[in-house]
């Protein structure tokens, strides 16, 4: 596998692929950030998530891809540092805002951003038509979530720092792209990578929860159904981060994330059919225009 991957890397299938690995990636997170957000805490949730990945990614990192060598440790341990920052402000966003707020927020600011730092720290080129359409998906995402907002029934004051939180993420987002896209082209085996940064990526919330729940004196919400949401969460995070960072590896960082970002449609199609909330034609028009916005960025490409 490891062969065929470098083998395409730069090829017309290689694109093809990598656009493919980001339309999967897409829809699992969009189900990634409605398991976070379910009816547990989301602190024990992304706890459970990360316990689970460590329990996965162990015997993976261990026995059935190569070690990191020399400079590729820092890489990895690097990347730890950005994930932790992100999932923690995910963590804050969600214990303050509703899901469809918090979600087209987050996806809404990150790929502008994404495509500067690709073109600033990876030397990729975009064309202006992609810059447009990169804007174009941006801005109907952000229209997006101040729909989602004016229906919101918490507090102002929660939702406003939820927001902050919600644009702090976005811009991790971009920050983790570029970042892990640089890290997995710069490991001779993306799967070295990529077992290790879910190994070492993962240890730290459950050493959170570890630390936060045992200051309570109580181990609340820590049961079954928790840890089964923990294992479906791991299993789509793999998808979900891992796709996505595939896809860096074999085509451009911009084009890659810009079409994650149609995750966004499928979280609405989530709240509407798992959820059951409502939707309207401009809900529908600004979900056409995300699309719009994914489309223009691969044909300018």
């Amino acid at each position: 596998m490891t062969a065929w991957l470098v083998s395409i890397e730069g090829t017309a299938l290689g694109a093809q692929i990598a656009m493919g690995l980001a339309l999967v990636s897409a829809f699992a997170h969009a189900c990634f950030g409605a398991i976070q957000k379910g009816r547990h805490d989301p602190w024990a949730t992304r706890g459970a998530i990360d316990l689970w990945m460590v329990v996965l990614s162990l015997p993976m990192a261990l026995f059935l891809v190569p070690w990191p060598q020399g400079f590729e440790w820092l890489v990895v341990f690097g990347a730890l540092g950005i994930h932790f920052a992100y999932k923690l402000t995910m963590a804050l966003a969600y214990e303050r805002a509703a899901y469809t707020v918090v979600y087209p927020v987050v996806r809404g600011t990150g790929p502008l951003a994404t495509l500067a730092f690709a073109a600033l720290f990876l030397g990729e080129a975009y064309a202006p038509l992609q810059w447009l359409g990169v804007a174009l998906l941006s801005g109907a995402i952000l229209m997006l979530a101040g729909l989602n907002l004016r229906g919101a029934v918490v507090g102002r004051d929660a939702l406003r720092t939820g927001l902050v939180w919600a644009f702090a993420g976005g811009l991790l987002v971009a920050v983790y792209t570029t970042y892990d896209a640089w890290g997995i082209r710069l490991t001779p085996d993306p799967f070295t990578f990529l077992a290790w940064f879910f190994l070492i990526g993962s240890l730290d919330f459950p050493a959170l929860m570890a630390v936060r729940l045992a200051r309570r004196g109580v181990w609340p919400g820590w049961n079954g159904a928790l840890m089964t949401r923990g294992l479906i969460g791991a299993l789509v995070a793999f998808v979900s981060f891992g796709g996505v960072m595939l896809g860096t590896r074999l085509g451009k960082v911009g084009e890659v994330a810009a079409l994650r970002e149609t995750s966004t449609l499928f979280a609405a199609l989530i709240g509407w059919a798992v959820l059951h909330e409502k939707t309207t034609a401009l809900r529908v028009a600004l979900m056409g225009l995300i699309a719009f916005g994914a489309i223009l960025v691969q044909a300018a490409g």
